[in-house]
């Protein structure tokens, strides 16, 4: 029987690299995403949901079957110094980096098998960066959330860590919004390419992973030398 995994921002970037490589490992891939994703794949399903709306949110969780793994790749970036700080967007960065996190994690981490996993995904800026304090507060905050799931749930078999990517070459790298602080190119002369986030997210699924959980793994590119 194929593995379930849920997996939210599935519709680009990351979130659709990681569905694309599960799929070929033979997971059974729900995708949650504001709109409606097509794959040619009966494997795949494709959910709608707003996850600014946590009562359909729940609602949603609450309508599926037991799954083995829970990604929480849908992100958002905006950027803005001191002086220009909106709080509106604080709230939203809050809201969709770590409520809808704690959300998924609370309604179905309880029924995670033995050597069920969770992932989040960071970013390698969570330690600071110039221009983004609003962003990088909710990468940093998601550190010592998933450390604390991870103590809760290791007695169970059950592993929780966040991959945290540098800037990675996905829609949201040349989106509005962050013009105060534009993305760099890492020291290796490319961005990462949303496959080797994939990759790393497929690798901390497998059985060769059961070790590792509580851990923030940046791939950067060097950008945090």
């Amino acid at each position: 029987m194929s593995r379930h995994v849920l997996i939210t921002g599935v519709s680009s970037g990351i979130g659709a690299a990681i569905a694309e490589q599960l799929l070929n490992q033979g997971w059974q891939v729900t995708g949650l995403s504001r709109t409606l994703v097509k794959r040619d794949n009966p494997r795949f399903t494709s959910l709608s949901v707003d996850l600014f709306d946590v009562v359909a949110l729940k609602q949603m969780l609450a309508t599926l079957p037991q799954v083995d793994a829970i990604i929480h790749a849908a992100g958002m970036m905006k950027a803005a110094p001191l002086g220009d700080l909106d709080e509106g967007i604080s709230e939203k960065l809050w809201q969709l980096h770590i409520r809808v996190a704690e959300v998924l994690a609370n309604q179905l981490a309880q029924q995670l098998p033995m050597g069920g996993r969770i992932v989040l995904i960071g970013s390698r800026t969570s330690t600071g960066a110039a221009g983004r304090s609003q962003y990088v507060s909710t990468k940093a905050a998601m550190k010592g959330m998933v450390r604390s799931w991870a103590a809760e749930l290791a007695p169970r078999g059950v592993t929780a860590n966040i991959v945290a990517p540098g800037a990675t070459e996905t829609p949201m790298l040349s989106q509005p919004g962050r013009e105060s602080s534009p993305p760099k190119l890492p020291p290796i002369g490319r961005y990462i390419q949303p496959q080797e986030v994939a990759a790393l997210v497929c690798y901390l699924l497998s059985p060769a992973a059961d070790a590792i959980t509580g851990q923030e793994i940046v791939i950067c590119g060097g950008a945090s030398l």
